[in-house]
């Protein structure tokens, strides 16, 4: 726990603050190597951050002060916890911090106190929100039946659902998880392709893929896939099912039709989640053809037991250019893309 010392206002428009934290073998890893994660406040929050041993001097306009001092007795609290902080984690923190509770969707951070960020964890790993949105979009699944995840590339709205499917499957709340994605390269006609169905839809469904493995056991997944608990489905093969008892992943669901966005979103049963996601600006489909998925989230907008989680190139979480290069195509076209239409987010 961290303990204010001296809380000391300026006459001026500057504010003074002292912290200190009373686990010393901690305190090196909340500074950062080279003080870098103290650094990464004063750029992003404009205030002076001066440490002395176990001691932290903070100075600058009351509001970034104060947002400091969360942001530090935050992130100490994971280091209590044992979990590391990295520099990605700094900025998460100061991410939900600069967002002001009215703009958030669902429950986040305690007013005027720390940071209380959504996670996900199964035995392998254990995933932290990185920004409001991703911690919204955590929570609506945690709450909702059924969730769409919508914006740019690199915001983490597959890998996020994936993990949450996965946690599920673990704690024994679904019998089976269920990843479809419409192949579009293909016309959904796959049956030309070499091989047995997991193997034609397998190069369509590596991102699924890749996000079971970064959150379950290799052999756990592989078990999986071979008893059913984990199914390779198809869109165009998913007619006339119902999904009990499963979490159900729809991904790049802007390339889906009306007709088919229908079909899929009606197959949810008992005891099951569906999560669908996409990017209405990168629709795949033929000149002409309506989005199913931007079409679902006008009709479907307000509906009770559903959630719409909104991500803009703000919330990217790869590497910093990808918000960059999201950011310079939407400033490029000065209108919608082709097939996105009015109601794309």
């Amino acid at each position: 726990m961290t303990r204010n010392l001296r809380s000391q206002p300026d006459q001026s428009t500057a504010a003074h603050l002292e912290l200190a934290f009373e686990d010393n073998r901690l305190v090196s890893q909340l500074y950062g190597e080279f003080d870098q994660n103290l650094a990464l406040l004063e750029q992003r929050l404009g205030v002076e951050a001066n440490s002395r041993g176990n001691h932290v001097m903070l100075r600058g306009m009351p509001g970034s002060v104060d947002q400091a001092r969360r942001a530090l007795e935050s992130l100490y609290d994971m280091l209590e916890e044992g979990k590391p902080v990295a520099p990605a984690d700094v900025d998460a923190v100061i991410r939900m911090i600069e967002t002001d509770d009215s703009q958030l969707s669902l429950p986040t951070l305690e007013k005027k106190g720390k940071v209380r960020m959504a996670q996900i964890a199964t035995r392998k790993a254990t995933i932290v929100a990185r920004n409001p949105a991703q911690d919204g979009y955590i929570r609506a699944m945690d709450r909702f039946e059924m969730v769409f995840g919508v914006g740019p590339a690199g915001t983490g709205k597959t890998y996020l659902a994936v993990a949450h499917a996965a946690t599920l499957l673990e704690r024994g709340e679904i019998n089976r998880i269920i990843l479809s994605r419409p192949a579009v390269e293909a016309g959904e006609r796959l049956g030309f392709l070499p091989g047995d169905m997991k193997e034609k839809v397998d190069p369509y469904l590596r991102p699924l893929y890749d996000a079971l493995y970064d959150m379950m056991q290799a052999e756990v997944v592989e078990r999986c896939i071979a008893s059913g608990a984990i199914e390779v489905a198809p869109l165009a093969f998913m007619r006339g099912r119902t999904l009990s008892n499963a979490a159900v992943i729809l991904d790049e669901a802007q390339n889906t039709t009306s007709v088919q966005m229908k079909m899929f979103l009606t197959r949810l049963g008992e005891n099951s989640k569906m999560i669908v996601t996409g990017d209405p600006t990168q629709v795949d489909l033929p000149r002409g053809e309506k989005s199913g998925l931007v079409e679902a989230l006008h009709l479907l907008s307000g509906v009770d037991g559903i959630h719409i989680s909104r991500f803009s190139d703000k919330d990217v979480v790869r590497h910093a250019l990808v918000a960059r290069i999201v950011r310079a195509y939407e400033g490029a076209t000065g209108k919608p893309p082709a097939g996105e239409g009015p109601l794309a987010l």
